[in-house]
């Protein structure tokens, strides 16, 4: 099983590369060893452009993308868990989970008593955001946005459906917000916005591939033809803008891996277990966070162990903080909180999943979050225009 690696090679030191190479302070995690501050400060500009789902495994697998094939430099680990809600706000912040705090799709909060889908902002039953409920959400997550840490322009080029949000709002800063709907708008706004004077770090965030992938699986062939539209995509950038002195970074949050109906687990098969549980599942299907009722550690790991042999890794809480999985330094203060007493990481292809009462049932093709290769690598693609 491999770990991020948060010593010179995940998206965090991707970060700290791009924070010290734009006027900004001393990253506490280490630059990035493929590209270091120093490489990318030779540009007026730099474009980030994160391509949700779109795993190095899956992207070298397939080479007629030739032009973001021709421009790999290598892979870098995503965070842990690797997946949107967690690595985008890496993007988003700077920081390694180990810092932010954000651990998964779904988060105990303990802070509101409640179980949040953290990106939506909504009760995982439900209902309205955390805007209409009254609550802050800059202030609960209390996160200064990387925008914030650097000494140039920065915009920050979002799709429609999510810009206004208030996960995306939080996390904006000083940024100027644009907003796209479909990939030949996202190019057209980073083209116009690199075209003008000034130095300028530009944010970039492509979602649709992750779309296709959990819809359709991520060995699809619409995944497959949307991937490619990506790379047409990429080279039209490099062809717009030559001349702007501008370095355009591609890369992704996680990868993801297909599933199939027998590789999903139900906790609606394993009542027993389900009474050892004091809160619903949280975090992800691929790992999942488990809250477990007052003495019922000893009766939940051997479950696991009996049961799920070969379908899922339990381990506690302690072991994830004290062998870096979030991240390096000191954590956030409310991290131990968030991740329960035991993690239930799948493996293979499996995932687990609860439901709550009433809720809507659905099912993912591709899935990610876990520690395969394929979630957790992602490719290092960068050009200079």
């Amino acid at each position: 099983m491999r770990l991020p690696d948060y010593n010179g090679g995940s998206i965090v030191n991707l970060m700290a590369s791009l924070q010290e190479a734009m006027g900004g302070s001393k990253h506490a995690y280490r630059q990035l060893d493929l590209l270091t501050s120093e490489q990318i400060g030779e540009y007026r500009q730099v474009v980030l452009w994160v391509v949700d789902g779109l795993g190095m495994n899956y992207l070298q697998a397939h080479p007629e993308a030739s032009h973001l094939n021709a421009h790999l430099k290598g892979s870098m680990t995503s965070v842990f868990p690797p997946t949107t809600a967690t690595a985008v706000t890496t993007f988003l912040t700077g920081d390694a989970p180990q810092q932010h705090g954000l651990t998964g799709w779904h988060i105990y909060f303990r802070e509101l008593g409640a179980l949040l889908a953290v990106l939506p902002g909504r009760a995982r039953y439900g209902g309205v955001g955390l805007r209409q409920a009254g609550i802050d959400t800059w202030a609960l997550l209390g996160h200064r946005a990387f925008s914030d840490w650097i000494d140039v322009e920065s915009v920050t080029l979002s799709p429609k459906l999510i810009a206004q949000s208030d996960f995306n709002l939080a996390h904006l800063g000083k940024s100027r917000l644009l907003s796209h709907s479909n990939l030949t708008d996202l190019t057209d706004q980073i083209v116009d916005t690199l075209h003008n004077k000034g130095k300028r770090y530009l944010y970039a965030y492509w979602p649709d591939l992750d779309n296709i992938g959990h819809q359709y699986g991520i060995w699809s062939e619409a995944a497959r033809q949307h991937l490619l539209e990506i790379d047409q995509a990429f080279n039209d950038l490099l062809q717009r803008c030559r001349g702007t002195d501008s370095l355009l970074i591609i890369c992704a949050d996680h990868g993801q891996i297909d599933t199939k109906p027998s590789d999903r687990l139900c906790l609606d098969d394993h009542p027993e277990l389900l009474r050892l549980l004091s809160v619903p599942l949280c975090g992800e299907p691929r790992a999942a966070y488990c809250y477990l009722r007052p003495g019922c550690e000893n009766a939940f790991d051997d479950y696991v162990k009996s049961e799920f042999a070969g379908q899922a890794a339990v381990y506690t809480a302690t072991e994830l903080i004290e062998n870096s999985w979030f991240g390096l330094g000191e954590p956030h203060p409310q991290l131990i909180q968030r991740i329960g007493d035991r993690l239930l990481l799948m493996q293979e292809n499996y995932t687990i999943k609860d439901w709550l009462a009433q809720e809507r049932r659905y099912e993912l093709v591709g899935v990610h979050g876990g520690l395969s290769g394929d979630e957790l690598l992602v490719p290092l693609i960068f050009a200079e225009m």
